[in-house]
């Protein structure tokens, strides 16, 4: 129908607007039953530390329902890496068997890629890299595989390498245009390094331990016998860019000077160089060090900051679902531009629901078996699942949790290219904040406000 005049179309929008506002439910003629619940109802006094009184709660208004509510229907890993069958791309009603060739050994370490939760949507990139598809550098004494962003594009803060020395094996004298930050796995390594005024430095750190060398200061790494096999341990630099093939090393320089130029330089006949080596040496073997080594007498002294760090001997902070330690240029003085926090989750327990603000997040997993689901905002959100040996990342502000998927303790390190861990938990967020104005946000009851912490959870156990 063609409306004739403005007098003839204003009487048909009254019309229409009294009939919509008849015709629609009353915001508190909705049923409670249908009223979304949070499923983390832990009491704040349960938690470790949380010394704080439960939210005060407030009667707010129910708020209009403009969307749908959130469905419940089960979203849980529906697989696991020891599954007995071939998996399917189905979960629940949807999906369909695949009919065509798939690698299954993947497939079972990743169930949420094949058979994806259904609060997955839109796009974000992939943000998982096993080690195990790293190429891995072959030498005489070790060996080093590495992950940057020609494999993880994602990735463009931090890069690392996993690299194994054999008992008195030496990656040898060499430097770095960026950062560097490792962690012990497994045995011991003797470090060596000297900074810009002459002051040298040497120690030996265990499994767990530390150590960081800021850009452009020499070092070198030697695996003791600590443990009769050598060492291992992952090294992670400030650029995603980084690549192990870009080192500066000593044997690579000399090789590349012409040998009476380096006569002049250190002022001795050029036949004392007969014998250098004329490609680098990366890895090589030599004879296993000495427990009681001190490092040379230096007339400038020794550097007045440790470039070692004994992470192992820091206690960790017992939570309700496993434990937490944090490292950063607050303790680790010298660590200027990276920081971590080592976290352990029992069976069942998560890492709370958080973000951090500023910075990325680079991860390695060293037990255990994880869940890690990314909100990317704007309605995108995926799921990873995570193995001992994976590399995961977490772009800035991205909210995301680490769930224990498996029956044994799941460990893993979280990285940030920062001096200050930082991040904001979700549940302490929402305990903050006016409990009216939560309510009119999530339809939560009282009693689910009341249970908000006011302190950060940091890892939770197992939900009800």
């Amino acid at each position: 129908m063609v409306c004739s005049s403005k007098f003839t179309k204003a009487i048909i929008c009254a019309v229409f607007l009294a009939v919509s506002a008849s015709a629609a439910p009353a915001a508190s003629s909705v049923p409670a039953s249908s009223v979304a619940v949070s499923s983390l109802t832990l009491p704040s006094s349960s938690i470790s530390g949380s010394s704080d009184s439960p939210s005060s709660t407030a009667s707010a208004p129910a708020a209009s329902q403009t969307v749908p509510f959130a469905s419940d229907d089960p979203n849980g890993v529906l697989w696991g890496p020891d599954i007995d069958t071939v998996p399917q791309a189905i979960r629940g009603s949807l999906g369909a068997t695949v009919l065509g060739p798939q690698d299954v050994g993947i497939v079972k370490e990743n169930a949420d890629l094949l058979a994806p939760p259904t609060t997955d949507s839109g796009s974000v990139s992939n943000a998982k890299w096993p080690y195990s598809l790293s190429h891995n550098r072959l030498q005489t004494g070790g060996c080093a595989r590495q992950q940057n962003v020609g494999v993880m594009p994602i990735a463009t803060a931090m890069a690392g390498v996993n690299m194994r020395l054999e008992a008195g094996a030496v990656r040898e004298l060499h430097w770095h245009k960026t950062a560097e930050w490792a962690y012990i796995l497994k045995g011991s390594v003797q470090v060596t390094a000297i900074n810009t005024e002459g002051q040298n430095y040497l120690a030996t750190v265990s499994e767990g331990d530390l150590w960081y060398f800021p850009p452009g200061i020499p070092h070198s790494l030697q695996a003791t016998a600590d443990l009769p096999e050598g060492s291992e341990f992952l090294l992670v630099f400030d650029d995603g860019e980084f690549s192990e093939d870009s080192t500066f090393l000593l044997t690579d320089w000399l090789a590349h000077v012409p040998k009476e130029v380096i006569a002049k330089n250190f002022q001795t006949n050029i036949s004392a160089f007969d014998h250098i080596p004329a490609d680098e040496l990366y890895i090589f073997p030599a004879e296993v060090p000495h427990d009681d080594d001190k490092a040379v007498n230096s007339p400038q002294g020794t550097a007045p900051e440790p470039f070692t760090f004994k992470f192992s001997q820091v206690k960790p902070q017992q939570l309700s679902g496993g434990t937490a330690k944090v490292v950063d240029s607050t303790t680790f003085k010298i660590a200027t531009n990276i920081a971590a926090a080592e976290v352990t989750v029992e069976p069942g327990a998560m890492r709370e629901l958080h973000w951090h603000p500023t910075q990325d997040e680079w991860s390695f997993f060293i037990e255990g078996t994880g869940r890690v689901t990314l909100f990317a905002s704007s309605g995108n959100a995926r799921t990873f699942n995570y193995q001992a040996g994976d590399v995961g990342y977490v772009p800035a502000s991205f909210g995301h949790y680490v769930e224990n998927t498996g029956n044994t303790t799941l460990r893993y390190l979280e990285i940030f290219k920062t001096d200050r861990f930082q991040d904001i938990s979700l549940n302490q967020w929402l305990a903050l904040t006016p409990p009216e104005l939560v309510k009119a946000h999530l339809n939560l009851d009282d009693t689910t406000i009341a249970h908000l912490s006011k302190t950060k959870p940091t890892v939770i156990g197992p939900g009800k």
